[in-house]
């Protein structure tokens, strides 16, 4: 259950979206292998939107050619484009942040006995600093500060993405990220290669057009458990999950089962699997075949080529299992916190390429569900 046509990633961002990746990843130290999952593009770009900024600051990132200075310039005959617009926009809140801060400072040279709380509340931004810890207790914690930035705008209430990074990190909102290895079950090439189908492109024009597929571990203090996942390309909609103590045949065919059990007639995607045996074995090519499904497998070694499955798996891990001690929890009491989590996932969590819905709101939104 994915993208439509109209929420497919642009190929060439705003130049805000390069901004926000490039300070996330070389200045917040967010993990280069999760952002590009996360906002549709791939390292090299952000490694390439970097080198420009570097070179030509900000307005290297700009899209369109030969943006001119003179188009900064009031009175000329060329208008600045929407982009120019927007940063202008910016750089007068700026102003005006200074504004008040000059003011404040003003008014406490005076003397004692100013109340800073009241002096707080004038500030253009006062009320995020209300808004963004709620919003953020009500998500367990899961949001950065762009799902936060979308929530707080939800309404046409008018804030900067700015404001709500630099409040969240001042009430120590900011969510947690861990890298750690991901679970591998490849064993080497034990059938044919299977050609890679996808080939890097994770956008699908229907529901249930194209599926991502592999098996990732968490290693809990009562054991490992292992999830097995369907990951639609049209809005990343998970059809459908298994979990098991054990990475075997049983955990992906019962997962393919289950997926399958949930198509039309007429719907035959092409599934997208990592390269390991489960996905070479008898089971899983006869259950393929008899369901008319395509067969895609990524080029040995190389991880970029099914990294919006890779992706999922990052969010899924900063977003229930790093931020807490699961001290004294079973499996069973895991499993069923991390399936509570995967419908909130499906239902709740917005993202930002579907217009600021989860994929169960977008798909409402066109009519796809009820």
């Amino acid at each position: 259950m994915d993208n439509t046509n109209t929420a497919t990633h642009p190929r060439n961002p705003p130049v805000e979206v390069k901004m926000d990746a490039v300070h996330r990843c070389f200045e917040l130290g967010e993990s280069i292998k999760y952002v590009p999952g996360e906002i549709g593009h791939s390292r090299a770009s952000i490694y390439a939107w970097r080198k420009k900024y570097l070179q030509g600051g900000t307005a290297a990132l700009m899209n369109g050619k030969n943006i001119k200075p003179s188009t900064l310039v009031e009175g000329t005959q060329d208008p600045p484009n929407a982009e120019m617009q927007h940063l202008l926009a910016r750089m007068d809140d700026m102003l005006m942040e200074i504004g008040i801060l000059k003011e404040t400072i003003n008014v406490l040279k005076k003397g004692p006995g100013i109340n800073t709380e009241t002096l707080k509340k004038q500030g253009k931004y006062s009320s995020i600093r209300k808004r963004a810890p709620a919003l953020s207790h009500e998500n367990n914690g899961r949001y950065g500060y762009r799902r936060i930035h979308a929530l707080a705008s939800r309404g046409g209430t008018a804030i900067s993405g700015k404001a709500v990074r630099r409040t969240m990190a001042e009430e120590g909102l900011a969510a947690r990220v861990k890298g750690r290895r991901n679970y591998n079950p490849y064993q080497g090439e034990t059938s044919p290669s299977v050609p890679n189908m996808i080939n890097r492109d994770f956008h699908a024009e229907k529901p249930d057009g194209k599926w991502l597929t592999d098996i990732t571990e968490f290693a809990t203090p009562a054991g490992k458990v292992y999830l097995s996942p369907i990951v639609g390309c049209f809005d990343g909609m998970l059809p459908y999950w298994t979990a098991s103590t054990a990475p075997d045949a049983a955990l992906v065919n019962g997962m393919l089962d289950g997926a399958i059990s949930q198509l039309g007639v007429a719907e035959h995607p092409v599934v997208h699997s990592g390269r390991g045996c489960h996905y070479r074995w008898p089971g899983w090519t006869s259950r393929m075949g008899k369901a008319g499904l395509g067969r895609s497998m990524p080029k040995k070694g190389c991880p970029p080529d099914n990294s919006a499955c890779g992706g999922l798996f990052g969010r899924l891990k900063n977003g229930m299992f790093y931020n807490r001690d699961w001290t004294g929890v079973s499996i069973q009491g895991f499993i069923d916190i991390r399936n509570e989590y995967l419908i909130w996932y499906n239902e709740k969590r917005i993202k930002i390429s579907l217009g600021n819905m989860s994929p169960l709101e977008y798909r409402k939104s066109l009519g796809l569900a009820a």
